[in-house]
């Protein structure tokens, strides 16, 4: 991740020989054989065999099994299994998959073997089958028959539907959904899986089982994904073990498409759930929700671009508008708690602030960046999301940022909007995909909830304080009803409140900066057209159908005459609605900005926002054939292409840092799409082969080139595939050599106003004389600490592999999407 967010301003917040007992599933009942065993073995597990199979007189499926230990423990195990009428294994994940002949053998993976009395795991397979594709009569664990069926199961129909999952009655099996029925130009796929001989999709599960194998250390005890396997990582967050919501939308993508490919939604359903227990704040964490007042969102505190202008004074004089979702929000969920993610996680508690200030709990919410656009990662101070006065100093942390006559304990949670609109791009899949098999209804609690989720996001379509649009004074007209949203993804919202429910109080802020990075009109066009995701606030629909046409319009607004997407605009030039320098064009009202939010480093100069933006519009435009997408990717994909090199070897290089020159040829607010730019440029700096952002690109280039039938896209993103898988492997999934001359900035100082003092939970102090890690000495103690020190004692600099969660995600989605697209290759 090169994000970085997120300002929120003013803030008033002993063993037996094994057997098993065999069960298997046969149409959609559970049927129970009792296996014939030695005299001293007792029956002791139980494994049922559930089929997902398609096609007429020949056809691919994929099996589910479940293995349950109801007798002693065992610490390792082979499952064998026959095929009754020659059926062929193609792949398979979560054990080791082998066939001689017609048996089949499956061993343990390093993370499953172990398993205690009562213990199951589930592991799967996909194969091929002709004539029939009878069950298989027996299985065997560790060389011991663990029974056989009562009776064979009858050839599978050649319906592409899938039989149902297991359970002890027959489920029915749901009839697919007339709302994410493809549109026009998209041919619904037959079969709930792709050719069975699809290299990229065995990639996909490849990297699957690596991801989750915790060995490898992905996720935290809790489940949580960190933000990567290292700890010494700093970029957006200062810890690797941290997370962002930017991960977890990342860990639903993943596995929506494991449940493409295996038929199973429960790994798609645990993962919502981690989101909402772990990052979504609860009633708990934000307790005064409902003293907040729409007509007084929050009160005002200036942005400034010199970290000293903090703490920036609270100013009650100035005006701000009113909230117009609030009360429809409230009314559609009957509550007013916020149903969005916050940003950042300390997932194992390494600062040491627990939850609301125990000090103990993770994960715990945090935030970093509070100080303007020139406060880099290494400038912050990280503090408590809840702020209880324990640490930091007299006001715990508050007076860093806020300048006010008195303080209060209080929470504020900071929210991502590109991260919780990726969450409902990730649900569409899941329920298009779910819908093909017949299974929409085990996921759709977890699609209701998405579609809550887009309903809470549209807060990041208006001005910080609701401010009128071409705001260019702090006395510019305050807003009413709709007239301060923007219709667009900006950097952030965010709310908080008191902690003392009985003097209650509670804000909330939009952003005035937006970000051509951040935006997901396919997030908009799922919100506003698919029937299981529309939210249920009153204006919602309306509203993402706006912000779909909008998004379209400020891309093209912002592309350069080359093809590159330039930053953004901002209603609030500084962050404290000073008067933009004349000339500027305006879209909307708002001020063009070629590094909008932050400059260190410029926000727009990294390539891996042009490819997350433009996959998105690519998603698009593969989903609806929408016209102006296709516009925009035409110019962008022969722009980023020029700059992709693919050599004979399989490596290659990318556009990595990005140059921008000139403006929008003039200022847009009308209907249609702004014209082509003729004085705005983009140059290409520097190249790289990062493995994340070449997965983020290679799947731009899969869904143009699916729809399009450019074959230059398909050829490259297959390149970019093929070369990864060549060249990038290792034991954790795909790296290359990152050189992080930045660490040099490891010892900086961070502004401390003079006299401030305070602690961090460990004992660091906090005063003017504080450095980055000297307020992080942790970090001293980590293994990678050797060769950070040996680099700012004057040595060369350090070089990494790290495996970030989204990087591994999106080359393991754009493998199996690639497959998904093109099973013939």
């Amino acid at each position: 991740m090169r994000t970085r967010a997120l300002s929120t301003g003013a803030l008033p917040r002993s063993r037996k020989p094994l057997a098993l007992l065999a069960a298997a599933t046969v149409g959609g009942g559970l049927l129970v054989g009792l296996a014939q065993t030695p005299a001293s073995a007792a029956v002791s597990c139980d494994v049922q065999y559930a089929l997902n199979s398609w096609g007429s007189g020949s056809g691919g499926f994929t099996a589910s099994l479940d293995i349950k230990n109801l007798g002693d423990p065992v610490n390792s195990w082979t499952l064998r299994f026959t095929f009754p009428n020659g059926q062929r294994l193609s792949n398979g994940w979560s054990a080791n998959w082998s066939q001689s002949g017609t048996t089949v053998t499956a061993t343990n993976m390093s993370w499953n073997g172990n398993l205690g009395t009562g213990a199951s795991t589930n592991i799967g397979f996909q194969g091929t089958w002709t004539g029939s594709n009878n069950k298989p009569a027996s299985f065997s664990i560790n060389g011991v028959t663990c029974g056989a069926v009562v009776s064979p199961s009858p050839p599978v129909s050649p319906s592409p539907s899938p039989s149902p999952s297991p359970s002890p009655s027959p489920s029915p099996v749901v009839s697919p959904s007339a709302d994410v029925s493809p549109s026009p130009g998209v041919s619904p796929s037959t079969s709930p899986t792709p050719g069975t001989d699809n290299q990229y999709v065995q990639n996909f599960l490849t990297m699957y089982n690596k991801i989750h194998d915790p060995a490898n250390g992905y996720f935290s005890p809790q489940g949580v994904p960190y933000h990567s396997v290292e700890t010494f990582l700093v970029e957006a967050p200062d810890h690797g073990h941290e997370t962002t919501s930017e991960a977890y939308s990342y860990y639903l993508w993943l596995e929506a498409m494991y449940g493409k490919v295996t038929g199973d939604w429960s790994k798609f359903n645990t993962a919502w759930q981690s989101m909402e227990k772990y990052i979504i704040p609860s009633h708990a964490d934000q307790p005064t929700n409902d003293k907040y007042d729409p007509s007084k969102p929050a009160t005002y505190a200036g942005e400034w671009d010199d970290i000293s202008g903090y703490p920036s004074r609270l100013d009650s004089s100035v005006s701000v508008g009113s909230d117009p979702i609030a009360n429809e929000l409230k009314s559609a969920y009957g509550t007013s708690d916020v149903y969005g993610m916050h940003w950042l996680l300390d997932v194992d508690n390494v600062y040491g602030y627990g939850r609301c200030g125990d000090g103990t709990t993770k994960p715990a919410y945090i935030n970093t960046y509070q100080r303007g656009p020139e406060e880099s990662v290494f400038e912050t101070i990280p503090q408590p999301s809840c702020d209880t006065f324990k640490f930091g100093g007299p006001n715990g942390y508050l007076d860093l940022f806020t300048g006010d006559s008195n303080y209060a304990k209080q929470w504020k949670y900071t929210n991502a909007p590109d991260a919780d609109a990726r969450a409902v791009q990730a649900a569409y899949w899941a329920l298009t995909w779910a819908t093909e098999q017949g299974k929409q209804s085990q996921i759709s609690t977890s699609v209701a909830n998405a579609a809550k989720m887009g309903d809470f996001l549209r807060y990041a379509m208006y001005d910080k304080y609701f401010k009128q649009p071409n705001c260019t004074s702090t006395s510019c007209p305050a807003g009413t009803g709709k007239n301060s949203s923007n219709y667009l993804l900006s950097w952030y919202y965010a709310w908080g409140g008191a902690t003392d429910t009985s003097a209650g109080w509670a804000w909330r802020i939009g952003s005035s900066h937006n970000h051509s990075g951040y935006q997901n009109p396919m997030a908009a066009w799922v919100l506003s057209n698919v029937n299981s995701l529309k939210p249920k606030g009153s204006t919602a629909v309306t509203d993402w159908s706006t912000s779909l046409t909008r998004q379209l319009q400020f891309y093209k607004w912002l592309q350069s005459a080359e093809g590159g997407i330039a930053g953004g605009a901002t209603n609030s030039w500084q962050g404290h609605y000073a008067s933009p320098p004349s000339g500027l064009p305006k879209f909307f009202g708002m001020a063009y900005d070629w590094q909008p939010v932050y400059h260190d480093p410029p926000s727009n100069q990294w390539f891996g926002f042009q490819a997350w933006s433009m996959e998105r519009v690519a998603e698009l435009y593969y989903a609806t054939g929408n016209t102006d997408a296709k516009a925009i990717l035409d110019k962008w994909v022969t722009w980023a292409l020029s700059g992709t090199t693919i050599n004979a070897d399989g490596t290659f290089r990318m556009p990595s840092t990005l140059r921008w020159t000139g403006q929008p040829d003039a200022s847009f607010s009308g209907t249609g799409m702004p014209p082509a730019n003729t004085g705005l440029h983009v140059t290409i700096q520097d190249y790289t082969d990062d493995v994340g952002v070449a997965g983020s690109y290679a799947k731009v280039l899969m869904f143009y080139a699916a729809k399009s039938g450019n074959a230059q896209a398909k050829s490259t993103a297959k390149a970019l595939l093929d070369g990864i898988w060549k060249n990038n492997q290792d034991a954790k999934g795909v790296s290359v050599n990152e050189t992080k001359a930045d660490y040099n900035r490891i010892d900086d100082p961070i502004y401390v106003p003079s006299g401030w003092t305070g602690k961090m939970p460990n004992g660091d102090p906090i005063n003017s004389n504080s450095t980055f890690i000297s307020i992080r000495s942790f970090l001293k103690n980590d293994p990678d600490w050797p060769k950070v020190q040996s680099y700012l004692n004057g040595g060369s600099a350090p070089v990494f592999r790290y495996h970030r969660f989204w990087a591994q995600t999106d080359v393991a989605t754009a493998l199996g999407q690639y497959g998904l697209l093109f099973p013939n290759g």
